[in-house]
């Protein structure tokens, strides 16, 4: 089974790094609609535990993390590729910055008072309280930038991203590459989320244009689904096999273990589940739901903790 089920909402920025590169890919997805803070039972019941956004489910296997994301839709359709050689490892290595340094730049420039205004302006006031509390939870034990020591980074960033537009049409070449997606998404948000914030990009045009040529790839081909359509696939499904790579064990917990992973940083729920694939790039869980059945939760190596889960 190859349908695509992208658990989202629209203005998620990481969900619009997917989103593109479904559409880059011309993929068909369907796309279930979560909320944008917790409780998220729905989601919950298929992931376990893991609650950030997107998350991209075939069949009964579950995938978390853009990162993971990316890798999986590049096998579902390798062309075109988002990791063009020869710039494959670069791609990744400025991607991971991207994700990470770029993203909390940008989010803590794009939430100063007059971009939390426009975001929630027709919003009754709970619902900017109950966002700042439900990010505030999924941050805790974070630093996180003050908007104020955001903005002159982030203009930074803006224009060493205008430098390497200088020669070519896309970040690295002439055709985009995972970098490309991973850096527009944090510029998206102040785009088209507080663009009363926006003209921080007009010192950088080549950087607009770029943006343009993004935007361009479009989303594929979109059919909407709801929750208990995704939760009856999974459970009518069988997850595959795990991927038949070498056991690569850094934590003396051998295969079979009921183990926990959690984010290294933002987003603390842990996931449990029995550890029945660690490959070089991967885990992969075996877990069971009331709801959704027997499910595979698979989370990138990289970002992720794995420890053992000690007997009540």
């Amino acid at each position: 089974m190859t349908e695509l089920i992208l658990h989202h909402y629209p203005t998620s920025p990481f969900a619009e790094k997917t989103r593109l590169m479904l559409g880059y890919k011309q993929l068909a997805w369907k796309s279930v609609i979560i909320p944008m803070v917790s409780p998220k039972p729905d989601l919950v019941a298929l992931t376990g535990g893991y609650r950030k956004t997107p998350v991209l489910q075939i069949g009964a296997d579950i995938y978390c993390d853009t990162a993971l994301i990316s890798d999986v839709l590049e096998h579902v359709q390798p062309e075109p590729s988002v990791y063009p050689e020869p710039s494959k490892g670069m791609g990744r290595t400025l991607a991971h910055w991207a994700d990470n340094t770029l993203f909390w730049t940008a989010m803590a420039y794009n939430m100063q008072p007059k971009g939390i205004a426009q975001i929630f302006g027709n919003a009754p006031p709970e619902a900017a309280r109950a966002f700042a509390d439900d990010r505030k939870a999924m941050s805790a034990g974070m630093t996180r930038l003050r908007s104020q020591d955001a903005a002159a980074p982030y203009k930074s960033y803006l224009r060493r991203i205008s430098d390497m537009l200088d020669d070519w049409p896309f970040l690295l070449g002439e055709v985009p590459c995972i970098a490309d997606f991973a850096v527009y998404h944090p510029l998206w948000f102040t785009r088209t989320r507080t663009p009363v914030l926006a003209d921080v990009l007009n010192t950088t045009p080549a950087v607009i244009d770029w943006m343009d040529r993004m935007a361009a790839f479009g989303h594929g081909q979109l059919e909407k689904a709801d929750a208990q359509q995704a939760i009856a696939t999974a459970a009518s499904a069988t997850p595959a096999t795990p991927h038949d790579d070498v056991f690569q064990d850094e934590h003396g917990i051998p295969l079979g273990s009921q183990v926990l992973i959690t984010s290294e940083s933002f987003g603390p729920e842990p996931v449990e589940g029995e550890l029945i694939a660690a490959t070089r790039t991967r885990y992969t869980l075996r877990r069971r739901d009331e709801r959704a059945g027997l499910v595979h939760v698979h989370f990138p190596r990289i970002g992720y903790c794995l420890k053992a889960q000690v007997a009540a």
